[in-house]
C-alpha cells in the first residue's frame, strides 16, 4: 500500500506546485488518513519541501490510531504533551526552507490559524481548499472493496434483525441491536448513528431512535451502515409490521421505489449531479409530493459517510466512474409516517454493467 499513499501525496503536491505552494499542511482527519494510511488522534500531515511528516503529540500508546501509517512516511512525535501538531508542523515547514504553506482553512479554527502564522511568520499562508476532498471522490478498487465488504456486513445484520420478533420492541433497542450485530460480523462499528423509525416517525431522514414501541400496522424504517477498514457505506429500508400493508402504504412505497429506481438508473459517468437528483425528485413531484422533500437525493461515501459529490438541485459537477454514492429519496407524511429507500452504489460505465449495487437487501415491501 505504500506506493498508493505515495502516489496520493504526489498528486496533492502537483496541485500545490501548480499554485506556487512549496509545502502543505493537512489537518482534517479523513484527509490525513487518505494520504498517510492512518490518522492518530490529533495528528496532521506535512507535505514539506524536503520531507513529508506525520506529526503527532503525546506518547504513542495514548493515541488511538485509525489505520496503519504508511511505512514510507516518517512519524514525528512531539515530546510530552507537545502542543498543537498543526502549529508544530508549520514550524517544521519553515525549518525545511519552505516559503509558502497551503492550509485547510475550512478545518482550522481562527485560534489555530493565528498560532500557525505566529510560529512561522516567514511563511506565506495560502488556502489548500478542498483539494484533498476532490482527490478522494474517485475511489480505487481497493477502496471500493472495503465499501463492498461493509455493505455485505450491513446487509447481513439487517437480514438477521428481520427474522426476529419486532412488535413491542423500542426503536432505541432495535438500533442498539443492529449496531451490535455489525460489530459481531466484523465491522469497525456503525458508519453513523443507526436510525430506526416506527409509525409516525417512519420515513423521516436522520430520525433519532426513541422509546416508541413497534406496533402492528406500522411502517418501520431502518437506516444504517457499517464502517470497515475506515470506509463507510449506507443502507435504508422500509417495512410494514403485520400481516399485510394498507392500500396507502403500498401506494406510497411504490412511489418512493419508483423515484429511487429513477435515481439509480441515472448514475452514469458524465451525468450531472443535479440531474440525478432531478430524476428522483420529478417522480415524487409529479405525484404531488414536491413539498417537504429531503434537500438532496444522495451523496458520496468513503472515509466519511457524507462526502462529495452532493446529489442536490443546485449541485455543480458531473459523475465520474468509480464514484460511490447513495440514492436515498423518501417521503414523510406528518402524523402518519413514510418511506425511505437508500442504497450505496458505485458509478460504472454501461460497458461494465452500469451502476454497481453494493447494498443488496431486497427492496420488496415486506410485511414482518
Amino acid at each position: 500500500m505504500s506506493e498508493v499513499y505515495t502516489a496520493r501525496r504526489q498528486r496533492l503536491r502537483e496541485r500545490c506546485d501548480a499554485v506556487g505552494s512549496t509545502s502543505a499542511l493537512v489537518s482534517r482527519p479523513a484527509n490525513v488518513r487518505y494520504l498517510a494510511g492512518a490518522a492518530p488522534q490529533g495528528s496532521v500531515l506535512l507535505l514539506g519541501r524536503r520531507e513529508d511528516l506525520l506529526v503527532c503529540s503525546g506518547p504513542r500508546e495514548d493515541r488511538p490510531v485509525d489505520g496503519r501509517p504508511d511505512d514510507a512516511l516518517r512519524l514525528h512525535l512531539l515530546p510530552g504533551s507537545g502542543g498543537d501538531p498543526a502549529v508544530a508542523a508549520a514550524g517544521l515547514a519553515a525549518a525545511q526552507g519552505g516559503d509558502t504553506l497551503a492550509i485547510e482553512e475550512h478545518h482550522l479554527t481562527v485560534a489555530r490559524y493565528r498560532a500557525i502564522g505566529s510560529v512561522a511568520p516567514g511563511l506565506r499562508l495560502t488556502e489548500l481548499g478542498g483539494a484533498v476532498e476532490q482527490l478522494r471522490v474517485v475511489k480505487d478498487e481497493e477502496e471500493i472493496s472495503f465499501l463492498r465488504t461493509g455493505a455485505e456486513i450491513a446487509d447481513q445484520a439487517l437480514g438477521e434483525l428481520l427474522e426476529s420478533i419486532l412488535v413491542g420492541r423500542t426503536e432505541r433497542h432495535l438500533a442498539l441491536e443492529l449496531e451490535r450485530r455489525l460489530v459481531d460480523h466484523g465491522a469497525d462499528g456503525p458508519a453513523f448513528p443507526t436510525s430506526v423509525a416506527t409509525g409516525p416517525h417512519s420515513g423521516r431522514r436522520g430520525h433519532r431512535p426513541t422509546d416508541r414501541r413497534v406496533e402492528e400496522g406500522d411502517f418501520l424504517t431502518v437506516c444504517m451502515g457499517a464502517a470497515y477498514r475506515g470506509y463507510r457505506c449506507e443502507i435504508g429500508r422500509t417495512f410494514v409490521i403485520g400481516t399485510s400493508p394498507a392500500d396507502w402504504q403500498i401506494e406510497l412505497y411504490d412511489l418512493v421505489f419508483a423515484a429511487q429506481r429513477a435515481g439509480r438508473e441515472s448514475l452514469v459517468p458524465g451525468a450531472a449531479y443535479r440531474d440525478v437528483d432531478r430524476a428522483a425528485r420529478q417522480v415524487l413531484g409529479a405525484a404531488g409530493y414536491s413539498e417537504g422533500l429531503p434537500v438532496l437525493t444522495g451523496h458520496g461515501v468513503g472515509l466519511e459517510i457524507d462526502e462529495d459529490p452532493q446529489l442536490a438541485p443546485a449541485a455543480m459537477g458531473k459523475l465520474d466512474a468509480c464514484v460511490p454514492v447513495t440514492v436515498e429519496p423518501g417521503v414523510h407524511l406528518p402524523g402518519r409516517g413514510g418511506v425511505r429507500i437508500d442504497d450505496t452504489l458505485v458509478v460504472r460505465p454501461e460497458a461494465d454493467g452500469g451502476p454497481e449495487l453494493l447494498t443488496i437487501t431486497t427492496k420488496e415491501l415486506l410485511a414482518l
